[in-house]
Parts: C-alpha cells; sequence; structure tokens
C-alpha cells in the first residue's frame, strides 16, 4: 500500500506491508490525514536510521476489517484516530507506556492502519474528513491545557501568544464557546484578522509592547507553546497568583526565570500534553454540543506530502493542514 515514509535517513512515497487486524485490532481504510510539527522534528530525531516507518499521528477513515474480540465497531463504521496511545482515564500525567502514534509505532500517513480497537472514536457526524483528520491531536491537547490543567471559567480571561498555530485555533474556539474572553497574539496581521473573525476579542502584534497594550485587562490564564521567544513576556502579562500552562516551544526549550519575582507573584505553572482518552471523549462531546468546526488552513494530497511538510516548517499556516489520502 502506498505510504509517506521515513527510511534511511530520507522522506519518501513508499510501498508498505498491507496491515492485518489481530485479536482487539481494526484496520482502518484511510481517508484523510492530518499533519502536525511533530511529524517535521521525527525525521532528525530518527537520524540515518533505515527501517522504514509510516509517519503521522492524525487520522479519519473507514473500517475496514476487525479482528478477533472487537464487538464495539463494525466494518463500515466512519472514525478517527486518537494518537495518545494507551493513555485511557485522566491522570496528573501520562502512564508507564504512553507513546504518541507515528513513531515507534507506524502512522496515519498510509491508504491503511492496523491499530488497537481501543484508539479509535466514531466521527462526529457534523465534520467532513477533512475537518476530522485534524481534531484528535490538536483538539486533544487544546481541551487538556485549556480545561484540565489550566481550569479555564467563563468569567476569566485567557492570553494565547503565536494565533496561527493548529492548538491555537482551538484554544479561541473551545474559550469562546464557554464564555472566556481571549487574547492572542501573532507576527502576521493576517493571523491577527483571522483570530478575530474566529472570535478571539484582541489580536496584539508579537512585537508590540504586552503591557502597554494590555492596561485594564486582567490576564487569568495564559496557555504558552512558543517557549522561549515569549514565556517571560507572557509571564510579565498574567496576574499575580494567575495560571500558565505550557504544552510546547516552538522556539528554544529552556528560558530564564527569576524565580524570586515567581515565587512573590505566587504564579501557578503547568506542564501538558496531549490527553487521556477519557479527555478525548469529552473533547468530542464539546465539539459536538458547539457543533465546533476545526480551522482547516490547506489540504495536500498524500503524493504532496513532502510539500506540506514545508508548508508547515514555514509557519505559514494558520490553523491545521490535511493530507488527503484517498477520494
Amino acid at each position: 500500500m502506498k505510504a509517506f515514509i521515513h527510511e534511511s535517513g530520507k522522506l519518501k512515497i513508499g510501498d508498505m506491508k498491507e496491515p492485518v487486524a489481530s485479536a482487539g485490532e481494526v484496520v482502518v481504510a484511510l481517508r484523510t490525514a492530518g499533519l502536525n510539527r511533530r511529524d517535521i522534528y521525527i525525521p532528525t530525531r530518527r537520524g540515518e536510521e533505515a527501517e522504514a516507518l509510516t509517519l503521522g499521528s492524525d487520522g479519519a477513515g473507514v473500517i475496514d476489517s476487525i479482528g478477533e474480540g472487537v464487538t464495539e465497531f463494525e466494518v463500515g463504521e466512519e472514525v478517527i484516530i486518537n494518537p495518545a496511545l494507551r493513555w485511557y482515564t485522566n491522570s496528573d500525567a501520562p502512564p508507564a507506556g504512553f507513546d504518541i502514534l507515528g513513531m515507534p509505532d507506524n502512522g496515519t500517513f498510509a491508504e491503511k492502519i492496523v491499530i488497537s480497537a481501543g484508539q479509535i472514536e466514531k466521527k462526529p457526524a457534523h465534520l467532513s474528513w477533512e475537518e476530522a483528520a485534524v481534531l484528535s491531536l490538536a483538539g486533544l491537547t487544546g481541551y487538556r491545557a485549556l480545561f484540565t490543567k489550566g481550569g479555564l471559567k467563563a468569567d476569566e480571561t485567557v492570553f494565547i501568544p503565536g494565533a496561527g498555530s493548529g492548538v491555537a485555533t482551538y484554544l479561541i474556539q473551545f474559550a469562546k464557546n464557554i464564555g472566556a474572553r481571549v487574547i492572542v497574539t501573532s507576527r502576521s496581521e493576517e493571523k491577527r484578522k483571522l483570530a478575530l473573525q474566529l472570535g478571539a476579542d484582541i489580536a496584539l502584534d508579537t512585537n508590540s509592547d504586552w503591557n502597554k497594550e494590555l492596561v485594564g485587562e486582567t490576564i487569568d490564564l495564559v496557555i504558552e507553546s512558543v517557549g522561549r521567544a515569549t514565556f517571560n513576556r507572557s509571564l510579565g502579562v498574567l496576574k499575580k497568583g494567575g495560571r500558565i500552562v505550557v504544552f510546547g516551544a516552538t522556539t528554544d526549550d529552556t528560558v530564564d526565570l527569576d524565580l524570586r519575582a515567581f515565587f512573590y507573584g505566587q504564579y501557578q505553572l503547568f506542564g501538558s500534553t496531549l490527553g487521556s482518552r477519557e479527555e478525548l471523549r469529552d473533547m468530542i462531546a464539546h465539539v459536538e454540543k458547539y457543533e465546533t468546526h476545526p480551522i482547516v488552513d490547506r489540504v495536500f494530497n498524500l503524493d504532496d506530502a513532502a510539500e506540506a511538510f514545508v508548508y508547515i516548517e514555514e509557519s505559514k499556516q494558520f490553523g491545521k493542514v490535511v493530507l488527503r489520502v484517498t477520494e
């Protein structure tokens, strides 16, 4: 079967063995797959490793076959893939054995995938195949950061640096769904306009003086994923005793932190990554309740996956990027 793989240090379209469902597994014929920033980092992490690996964590498709003992799904059902492997119930941190689909397991950039029946969920009926493909990883990441870790409430204000990322578009929509106030930043005027159209109350230029721009605003929660470039500036606009959740670092991983200012400010710092199946199901219920639609920036064919990688590396997108696997 056709797949976009990393083999011997190179990214390419290749031919992978068609998967077969063992006991407790299903084979999903993928219609679409979602591209995430982690996908573009995996080739660097693998280096010159020769063994072929199908990349991809997100996807949506139709159940093609079912292994022994699977009773909760039927052939032909439309489903989405849960990329958070073996994390079933909500917990403070992922359990032992947790991995993210796409390394070391073969991922979703292929015509078919075999996966545990416990790692799939029914596709929300109101979503297109393109929207469904990008729901799980970014949507779950945003949901846990915003609600499980961040504890956002309707009468609070959340500050989100980097308005154009896929997770950020979910954060904006989820926060507005419950009635919270949303402030975002971006270097791009076009992305700031799109964030306002999506529901953000204020969109600041990343290069502006945030403290000056936010006079009169009270920031209860910051959701950070940019890293060194914005972390201390984000902390600087957070109210005393406020909460900051970090789920990524697209710039440098390390930051300088004034501990005395931090503990005098009584700030609360939380780390977050992906989420449990329990939270995924809560997120899906939220999306269905509010009829939320993921923001799809651009769709590439599977054959053009390498071009899609470059597009993500250059941070051109507002929202998510999709690979169309089959029509």
